[in-house]
Formats: structure tokens, sequence, C-alpha cells
């Protein structure tokens, strides 16, 4: 885990900071805004002022814009349209992102932080039942708006984008489209979080989970060839992929905020068959993550609203917890501001040492680093152990540490203190 002081101590620190925590009133009335559209299924009206997936999305626009006024024009809307067919929108359905871009300094890096905006019942073609969607995933698109109103208030290194993702329950249509999209520009995405169903902590049953979110990340890159995933089979580093790493600095980053709220580091990359919008990004080779809370109450989800037997169905407010939303909204307001703070992550890290007890650790600059962290551990420990920064070089020998007993990765660090996500170290070039 990073365990230096992350950028969110930084701005937890300064005045302004620390009057405008994420508020759980704020995203209450967002998630308010966006019920009251009635649906916002993705094949539902585009065009009607009031009702619908169009009046929605052009709500969140129009947030979009009034944070950017607030901040001297900070952030940008764009919104992102394609047309889609599939078996979820077989006559075709325009899909449209909703894009707020806070512009950093550095012209090609981006950190992405969405919401799908869509919503449901429990027939995945009816675009015209109520599907108020408070959970799933209004919570997520009013994290991200949270997250802009107070990010707004910062420069960055990194380009920031705030995104409202439409068909999502059509089949990732509108994270496809932005992913795709950001290859085509040839931006580098040092991450994309997702939060999708983030805003309950009453799960199934009455079980309560108030402590933690969980935090899916793959280990093995989807996007890899066979040679690099057998290259990765002989390093040892199916628990260090990119978006793997991702997960585990949030992890480090959590535990730096105030009060007791765990990342809980769930190993795949979704949950058991299933899957969400950080995965065209994966498929695109970028670190993704999807953040869920503890406990999922699956009456509340993709339900038509009724009750039964006394039991309540369907995704409406009352079934949400706005302190647990914003304590979510935290950790990812605290990530993005270390991240899109820090220097990119390490390109080109390696290891030699066969043959011999002291290993050499080489990397390639990174512009904007005023120093680099080596880490290392034993192959028996999932988490960093030891680390030791370096300024000045891009190689580093470390006396008395075997490569055959122990796993490598390097970090760069900005003036500021910010701190890149770990890159794993893989097998120096033979000569």
């Amino acid at each position: 885990m990073i365990r230096t002081l992350p950028f969110a101590a930084l701005l937890l620190a300064t005045p302004a900071a620390a009057r405008d925590m994420p508020s759980p009133d704020r995203l209450r009335g967002s998630v308010e805004k966006l019920v009251s559209f009635g649906t916002r299924h993705t094949l539902s009206s585009a065009t009607d002022p009031k009702r619908g997936i169009g009046a929605a999305r052009d709500w969140v626009a129009s947030e979009f814009e009034r944070i950017g006024e607030a901040c001297g024009g900070c952030i940008t809307v764009e919104r992102l349209q394609r047309r889609f067919v599939n078996a979820r929108a077989p006559n075709g359905v325009v899909i449209e992102d909703v894009l707020g871009i806070q512009r950093g300094t550095d012209p090609n890096r981006y950190i992405i932080v969405g919401g799908h905006i869509d919503s449901r019942v429990t027939d995945v073609m009816d675009a015209t039942s109520d599907a108020p969607g408070a959970n799933d995933d209004a919570s997520g698109v009013a994290l991200v708006l949270e997250a802009a109103r107070i990010l707004s208030k910062e420069k960055f290194a990194a380009n920031i984008v705030y995104v409202a993702f439409s068909g999502e329950e059509q089949g990732l249509l509108g994270a496809t489209l932005l992913a795709e999209t950001a290859k085509a520009r040839g931006w580098q995405v040092d991450a994309m979080l997702n939060n999708d169903i983030v805003g309950n902590s009453i799960g199934q049953n009455g079980l309560r989970v108030a402590d933690r979110v969980r935090v899916f990340s793959e280990g093995v890159r989807a996007s890899e060839s066979l040679a690099e995933a057998m290259e990765r089979r002989a390093i040892g580093g199916e628990d260090d992929g990119p978006s793997r790493a991702l997960a585990k600095a949030i992890d480090g980053i959590a535990d730096s905020l105030p009060g007791k709220f765990d990342v809980f580091v769930d190993r795949r990359p979704d949950r058991f068959g299933r899957g969400g919008d950080h995965e065209p990004f994966l498929r695109q080779g970028y670190p993704a993550v999807r953040f869920t809370v503890g406990a999922e109450n699956w009456n509340r989800q993709h339900q038509d609203l009724r009750t039964e037997n006394g039991r309540v169905y369907g995704d409406t407010i009352e079934g949400m917890d706005f302190p647990y939303l914003a304590r979510v909204t935290a950790i990812n307001v605290a990530t993005i501001g270390q991240l899109a703070a820090a220097p990119a992550a390490p390109a080109g890290v390696n290891v030699a040492g066969e043959l011999t007890r002291d290993t050499t650790v080489a990397w390639q600059p990174v512009p904007g680093a005023a120093r680099y962290k080596i880490h290392w551990r034993r192959t028996d420990k999932p988490a960093w152990t030891d680390a030791r920064e370096v300024s000045g070089a891009t190689q580093q020998v470390l006396k008395e540490v075997s490569v055959d007993d122990h796993y490598f990765g390097v970090s760069a660090i900005g003036p500021n203190g910010a701190e890149s996500i770990v890159t794993f170290a893989g097998r120096a070039p033979r000569r």
C-alpha cells in the first residue's frame, strides 16, 4: 500500500477543503433530482423536458456548467454520442455520455470518475414504467457531481473527466463509447474509477455493513496477449497488474483518512458473474476499478415498484444511506486528488539479479517526478512491506535482497508529496 502522506491529507489541511467535505445533504439533493425524472431508461425519451433520460442528461450537463462557472471556467462540458444496436436496443439508440472535463497542466494524462445515469425495472426493455434508480445508479452520478464540486477548487497536473454514462443496463454502451474515444484520442488514462451502487448500508435480509466499501479490480489484464500473460505468470505478477495496483493504492489512501472506513480490495474484476462500466476501459488496457457497497440489497435492484408479503421492492431513495455515500465519495475525492496531483506511474520498471544476493531495480524517468520510491516484499506477502526513496537516479541496487524471493515495484513522487500508483517490476531485457 502507499503509505506516504496522500494529497488528500494536504487538501484536508486547508481551510477551504475542511469547509467543503462531501455533503450528505448535497448528495441527497442530487439523487432526489435524478429520481424526479421518473425513469432514466436508456430507451426512454431523449427530448421530453421533464421525464426520461434526456431530461436527466440535460440536468447533469447544467450542473457541470454551473460548477465550471463557479471555478472560472475550469470545467467544460462535452456530450459524446454514438448510435448502438444490440439485443437490448434492437431498433437502435443514440447513446450519449455527459462529460465535465477539468483541464490539468499535462495535456496527455487523464483520471476518469464515472457512474451510469440510466435506470431500469424488472424487464430490461421496459422504458415507460417508473424506474427511480436511486442507488443504481443515481448514487454514482451524485458522487461524480460532488467530486467535481470539491475538486474544481484545486488545480492538478492530470486532466479529470467526470462522466455520467448512458446505456449501462443495455450492455455497457456509454462506457464502451468513452473508452474507445479515449483510445482514439490518445489519452493516457492513469486511473478510471467506476462508482455503481454506492449508497446503501443495509443489504439483503437486513444485513448492515456501514464500515466498508468494496473495490473490485482485475489482476491479470484483460488486454494482455498470450505472450504477455505468460510473462506475467513467469514473474509472479498476477496480483500486481495496474488495476490491482490502483485498488491497493485506494486502500492505502482510505486508511489515511479520518474515521474507520475500510476499502475491501475484492480480487476479481467484478461481482461474481456480473460486470460494469469499468470493463470497457480494462479491455483498452487502462487501470480501472469498481466501487460497490459492502452489502447489496437485491430487492432494491432491477425491480418493479411493489410490495409483496410485506416486503418492499424497488430502487427508491428510502433504501439509501447518505452519510455512507459521503464516505465513499470522500475516498474517491482523495484518490482522484492524489493521483491527479502526482506524476504518472513509472514505465519500464524491471529487475535483474539472477545468481546473486543483490537485486538491481531500474525504470524510465517520469516528467515532473521529484523522487521515486522503490517498493518490495517477500513473495509470500500480499502488500508491500519495505520501501526506499531515491532522488536523482533511475536505478538502484538493493543489497542482500534476493530477486528470487521478493517482488518489486516503483512509484513516482511529485514535489508536493503526491505519489503515483506502483508499477510492478518485470524482467530486465536480456543482452
